[in-house]
């Protein structure tokens, strides 16, 4: 049975939305996900127990040695540009950080320059 909270989601969810172009949706087994021009950010993963968020290879393994309690990478995860952060996550600035990295990689040119506009 797939147990997980939604609300397991919503300091991730929060902090994403403050990207341009973000979308709330519904990923993998109805779990609550970000979306970025139609392809997947983040997501609560149906397990409960960690948040999948895209990020290219060398950013991803940039983060799991510099921070390997607060992300790990499952073996069937391995072959793909995501990064998993465990649910118990505090750091706020980080959490923006790795966001801000993988919306990135998703957003158009346009949309980056908007939203670098809107930080000065």
């Amino acid at each position: 049975m797939i147990k997980y909270n939604p609300a397991d989601f919503d300091i991730v969810k929060h902090i994403a939305l403050t990207f341009p172009g973000t979308e709330e949706s519904v990923s993998h087994e109805g779990t609550p996900s970000i979306k970025v021009r139609g392809k997947l950010m983040c997501r609560l993963h149906d397990n409960g127990e960690f948040i999948p968020i895209r990020l290219d290879f060398p950013i991803r393994d940039q983060y799991l040695e510099s921070h390997p309690e607060i992300f790990h990478l499952p073996e069937h995860f391995k072959g793909y540009p995501y990064l998993c952060m465990w649910l118990n996550v505090q750091d706020v600035k980080l959490i923006q950080e790795v966001l801000e990295q993988s919306w990135r990689g998703l957003a158009s040119k346009s949309q980056i320059k908007e939203y670098e506009n809107s930080q000065t």
